[in-house]
């Protein structure tokens, strides 16, 4: 495949998903501002619900949003070492998906560093944690997907 090929089809994809996370960890996608959506979405559904109830839930939200981002992370990073070489794909190796994994969590504690010099944020440890938490259980489930896929019905036949 040309080089401008890769470039396009496997880094770009990687490349851009870092600037997104890039920008969410900025006053953009701070605590403050998905406030402003989540409470309402909340109070529209039940006008009578709790400070604290919605405070709950925009944190499981948030937390939730780092182990999906994370997840993606990793699989794109996963992807991109993975490419196929001379038109043969790669199977699942252990040792991609630990780079794979040590890339995203690298990441991780850029974008929670990152977050220090920004005044409506703050970086923490325990996002790192759950990040790399997050970047392990998405190549887990790539893992899978890719185990499902590539059983054959002849093997799955014989099983029985």
């Amino acid at each position: 495949m040309p080089d401008r090929l890769v470039l396009l089809k496997y880094w770009l994809p990687l490349v851009l998903w870092m600037v997104l996370i890039f920008g969410a960890s900025t006053d953009l996608m701070s605590s403050r501002q998905t406030s402003r959506f989540i409470g309402p979405i909340l109070r529209w559904f039940d006008p009578d619900v709790s400070t604290r109830t919605i405070r709950n839930v925009q944190l499981v939200v948030r937390k939730t949003a780092h182990i999906v981002e994370y997840a993606i992370l990793a699989w794109l990073a996963w992807r991109v070492l993975a490419r196929p070489v001379r038109s043969r794909p790669q199977t699942w190796r252990w040792s991609l998906a630990v780079a794979a994994w040590s890339i995203a969590t690298l990441y991780a504690i850029s974008d929670e560093s990152h977050q220090h010099f920004i005044s409506s944020r703050q970086g923490s440890v325990w996002d790192v944690l759950l990040d790399s938490f997050g970047a392990a259980i998405g190549l887990l489930i790539l893992r899978w997907i890719l185990n499902r896929r590539n059983r054959s019905p002849e093997i799955v036949l014989r099983r029985i």
